[in-house]
């Protein structure tokens, strides 16, 4: 682990000129301020490095704006996109009225929530590994205004360029409409985009296990990275999504975490992978269902009782609910099982109690990873510490039940206000050991609702089609 004395070594030894300070607002961007390294020195550590938090969506008001960014020492990492050398520092936001954490910063909550878990007893370190699907175009053009609206998308990949010239001509070889997971070069046009974005990527410290493109022909890309505890994991997200669309950017190209960018084809979502541990053992290895503990099972129920609060912070976009729509191969089913990928909770198979684990998969990388992970964590241990049982395992085809037995089966949200009022509703859970505030929540709510009413104030082109004649 990286001490200050380490970070002041790597700056002289990596002649750096410039220090960015990194944070994450309410809606999982990562913000930045940059000092050059003429004006950093160990005090920055403590005394932090002073800015306005008016201007982040969500944050305070002008009236009391003053905020502090203290870097965290364990998270320097070298930026391999900047032309001077730059040296960059994650950090936690503090109000300098008390000193502590603000209650509205993202890995403030990340880090309660550990220190929530431990003071539980029922776990000391619980461990994250998400699976951020991406999307990457050649170009794509929006506009909405008073005189219209559109959105087109450039992929030299897709399907539906099949019969248009290029410089240089027509390939031909490209992966039909959820045709791309995953034939090899070259109907996969990307395999080197994603070779860069992995060297990178551990280049920065975040361990590398697999890269592939993905089921959507039009440029759909996963790149797998290690499991790691609550906030390094976040951290780690933030990393990856960073690496992506810089490096698609070098590349003359544009890449997108957006749930659902490319009508009728697979949407992007992230698999969230997790589990409990104390003092080195996987509480979810057991002998219940699928070689889970009792204990993985109660989280289950926690997730599955909290499911549609939950989508208010892991699908928290109303592009989000494009992807989420019942009959369409999405995890829509709020159930659990082995296997079976129609689940929206899934028990992979292992080898090992070590890999013992459960695999939520309604989760979309527009979820800020601080607040997602956390989420997770305290619908789970609402689960266990009530002991909310799941029922029966789902062996059936999810896809393919009939109305009535449908009915029967819980399902997630279908609009993120929908989403949002079930947030507003069940919210207790997330409050417990100060871990989320009531405040923090109803500001969430509000900055969410905004995106909403934008939305349903927007005429929409399909509207035109369905209604314009009528």
């Amino acid at each position: 682990m990286a001490g200050i004395s380490d970070v002041m070594n790597k700056i002289k030894s990596n002649n750096v000129k410039f220090v960015d300070f990194r944070f994450t607002d309410t809606k999982g961007k990562e913000q930045h301020v940059t000092v050059p390294v003429s004006a950093f020195d160990e005090s920055k550590f403590t005394e932090g490095h002073a800015f306005d938090g008016s201007s982040i969506a969500g944050w305070k008001g002008i009236n009391a704006s003053d905020m502090l960014l203290i870097p965290d020492p364990n998270t320097a990492n070298m930026d391999p996109f900047m032309e001077e050398p730059t040296m960059i520092l994650t950090c936690n936001v503090i109000d300098p009225t008390d000193g502590k954490g603000y209650d509205r910063d993202p890995r403030t909550i990340a880090h309660r929530a550990e220190a929530y878990l431990k003071k539980t007893g029922i776990g000391d370190t619980i461990y994250f590994g998400p699976e951020p699907e991406f999307f990457v175009f050649d170009s794509v053009t929006w506009q909405s205004g008073m005189q219209g609206s559109s959105v087109k998308i450039n992929s030299e990949e897709a399907s539906w360029e099949s019969n248009h010239d290029h410089e240089g001509g027509n390939v031909g070889h490209r992966p039909t409409v959820k045709g791309g997971y995953f034939p090899v070069p070259p109907v996969d046009s990307m395999q080197d985009l994603r070779s860069a974005m992995c060297l990178t990527l551990e280049e920065m410290g975040v361990p590398v296990e697999v890269h592939h493109h993905e089921v959507a022909g039009s440029g759909q890309n996963e790149i797998g990275t290690k499991f790691s505890s609550l906030t390094e994991r976040a951290d780690w997200t933030q990393i990856l999504k960073y690496v992506v669309h810089n490096t698609a950017h070098n590349f003359g190209k544009t890449a997108t975490f957006m749930p659902k960018p490319v009508l009728n084809d697979n949407g992007t979502g992230m698999h969230v992978h997790q589990s409990i541990w104390k003092d080195g053992k996987n509480m979810f290895a057991g002998k219940e269902y699928a070689g889970l503990s009792k204990d993985a099972l109660f989280y289950i129920g926690g997730i599955i009782k909290h499911g549609k609060a939950l989508n208010a912070i892991t699908n928290p976009s109303t592009n989000s609910y494009k992807r989420l729509v019942p009959g369409f191969e999405a995890p829509v089913m709020l159930a659990y099982s082995a296997k079976n990928r129609s689940a929206a909770i899934r028990i992979p198979f292992v080898s090992s109690d070590k890999a013992r684990r459960i695999e939520v998969r309604f989760p979309d990388p527009t979820a800020n990873p601080y607040l997602a992970f956390t989420a997770m964590m305290m619908a789970g241990l609402d689960g266990i510490q009530n002991k909310i049982h799941p029922g029966d395992a789902e062996t059936r085809d999810l896809y393919d039940l009939t109305p009535e037995e449908e009915n029967k089966i819980p399902q997630v949200a279908h609009s993120l206000d929908q989403a949002l009022e079930a947030l507003d509703n069940d919210r207790e859970f997330l409050t417990r050991g100060g871990v989320f505030t009531d405040d923090f929540i109803d500001s969430f709510i509000k900055l969410k609702m905004d995106e909403v009413t934008r939305m349903r104030m927007t005429p929409h082109p399909i509207e035109f089609d369905m209604y314009y004649s009528v």
